[in-house]
């Protein structure tokens, strides 16, 4: 690894984008895979902490099943640590316009023996748009800027028309129709990975579900599917037909599915696991092995944890009322006790994110007023009594609701105690399994909601655009028509005028105040000393596959 602690997000601004195959690096782990092969097959145990709802990457909006997503497929390209790397592309260039960019795939395999191609990427890329798909991540092609791909997500024209084709089998070509700079690396998330057509249609339609039946889960990244078990876990082997497994030190990984935090970090204490997601470690634990334990690692992630108001419900009509809310928080305090090294929120936007000047997008955009101590609860309790509820006085008890895990617990306690004492407003608090959660939050049956989102490419459009309205993670199912047209602004230009728009859409949104932002996003986890050369995307995808176990 090349990184053991990073606690200061703003890091973030001195890893270059390099796109370039990874070279030494890439030979030093071959090297080292070789000398550490033991006799036998090498198995490595994961605690993933949730039973994902999907696997399918075209399906899956989740990071847990991103996780597995991105060690059971591969993309165009592979994003590890900061840097663009070949994937099924072996090379790719843009036209001098900006406008066409054309991939020159390497020849290689599904797990399944037979041939991988570019018109595999039309077909997957195709099924993503298509609107009956119903795609968590549909929404995502309105910012691609591929020809066509939005109006064919909206149903307006055929994903034929789409701006991607097969030029032959190993040359697979994108136009644009505006110059994108990120688009390359965002071909690296795994929403743009290649799913095999004949494993759909033999499961007999689009549920995602053949990703969580072996026999049909054919992929085409380091490992494969080969057994699974709801709420339990899942087995994943390696793939002799993956074109890079010479550089795969793993023969098995058994992934299992406790979500209790202590249970995970205890299995692990005994040996259990090898490695553990950070979601599985207590809070009470994280200081001391932030400061102890060298096998602790803290990564930065360019994300936010924030609270849902649900704006369909009257009372979150007044912004004053939601505001007040925000303002009425101890972000420090909050982190502090969290123990991560994350960063209090005062806006949407994560550190880590230069603009068009090359300044912090997080740093020029400020907090918008708030506090992010406990500073701003005079100004809440002013807001809240201009809106008719002095103290709290009349306002109706509510419901906060987040998905099961001692970390969320603990941040809903401290804001529920927290808006009782600063504000004199009560709320029960509710907790639903993940999955459930999910679908609840989506349907917009909840008061309050906890939600979390890190960006999926590496520009802050990745963050703000799932508040415009019709996108499928709008959980507060916020609608303002000068936000919309910011975030379209932003979506058809560069430069300048892009990242204009973008902080004019986030002064927007904190001005309107649907969410309550919390803080920032690190990413940690447990690793065993002996499991190596495991790495993970800026996006937080954990990659396994040039990983190995040493004695």
């Amino acid at each position: 690894m090349k990184r053991k602690l990073f606690l200061a997000l703003v890091a973030l601004m001195m890893i270059p984008m390099l796109f370039t195959s990874c070279g030494k690096k890439e030979e030093a782990v071959e090297t080292a895979v070789e000398e550490a092969a033991p006799a036998g097959p090498v198995v490595m145990n994961w605690n993933l902490a949730a039973d994902p709802k999907y696997i399918d990457p075209g399906l899956n909006g989740a990071s847990d099943g991103g996780d597995l997503a991105s060690n059971l497929f591969e993309g165009l390209v592979r994003e590890r640590s900061g840097e663009v790397i070949p994937g099924i592309a072996k090379s790719w260039e843009t036209s001098d316009d900006g406008l066409v960019v054309t991939f020159h795939l390497r020849e290689s395999k599904w797990s399944d023996g037979s041939p991988l191609t570019a018109h595999d990427f039309v077909y997957s890329w195709k099924r993503a748009i298509e609107p009956s798909t119903a795609s968590e991540y549909g929404w995502i092609w309105h910012y691609t800027n591929v020809v066509n791909a939005e109006a064919a997500n909206n149903g307006e024209v055929s994903v034929d028309e789409v701006g991607i084709r097969a030029v032959d089998d190993l040359t697979f070509e994108v136009t644009l129709s505006a110059p994108t700079d990120y688009f390359v690396s965002l071909t690296s998330f795994y929403h743009f990975m290649p799913v095999k057509q004949s494993s759909i249609e033999d499961a007999n339609g689009g549920d995602g579900m053949w990703m969580k039946t072996p026999s049909l889960a054919v992929s085409n990244g380091a490992y494969k599917l080969t057994s699974y078990k709801v709420g339990d876990g899942l087995t994943l082997e390696k793939n002799e037909n993956y074109w890079n497994t010479s550089k795969t030190g793993l023969d098995i990984i058994n992934v299992k599915f406790i979500d209790s935090a202590s249970t995970g970090y205890t299995a692990y204490q005994a040996g259990e696991f090898d490695f553990l997601d950070g979601s599985s470690v207590p809070p009470a634990e994280i200081p001391a092995l932030v400061a102890e334990n060298p096998e602790f690692y803290v990564f930065p992630l360019l994300g936010t944890y924030y609270y849902n108001f649900n704006m369909d419900l009257d009372m979150w009509s007044d912004s004053r009322v939601r505001r007040a809310l925000s303002y009425a928080i101890d972000r420090t305090l909050i982190v502090e006790t969290l123990g991560r090294g994350n960063v209090p929120a005062g806006g949407f936007v994560p550190p880590g994110f230069p603009d068009h000047e090359g300044n912090d997008f997080f740093e020029t955009a400020g907090t918008y007023g708030i506090s992010m101590d406990a500073g701003s609860v005079e100004e809440a309790k002013k807001l809240l009594a201009e809106a008719g509820y002095p103290n709290g006085e009349g306002f109706p008890k509510f419901t906060l609701m987040y998905n099961t895990s001692e970390g969320h617990q603990l941040v809903a306690e401290m804001v529920q105690e927290m808006w009782k004492t600063n504000l004199g407003i009560s709320c029960d608090l509710e907790n639903q399994e993940w999955a459930v959660f999910q679908d609840t939050r989506k349907a917009g049956d909840y008061q309050v909601s906890r939600g979390g989102w890190i960006t999926d490419f590496l520009d802050p459009m990745g963050l703000l655009a799932i508040f415009v309205d019709g996108n499928d993670y709008n959980d507060p199912n916020y609608n303002n028509p000068a936000y919309n047209e910011a975030m379209a602004k932003a979506s058809s230009s560069n430069g300048a005028a892009h990242y204009e728009a973008l902080y004019a859409a986030q002064d927007i949104l904190m001005k309107d105040m649907p969410i309550v932002p919390v803080y920032h996003y690190t990413d940690y986890f447990l690793s065993s000393p002996k499991l190596k050369g495991w790495d993970r995307s800026m996006l937080g995808q954990i990659d396994f596959t040039t990983a190995y176990l040493a004695d």
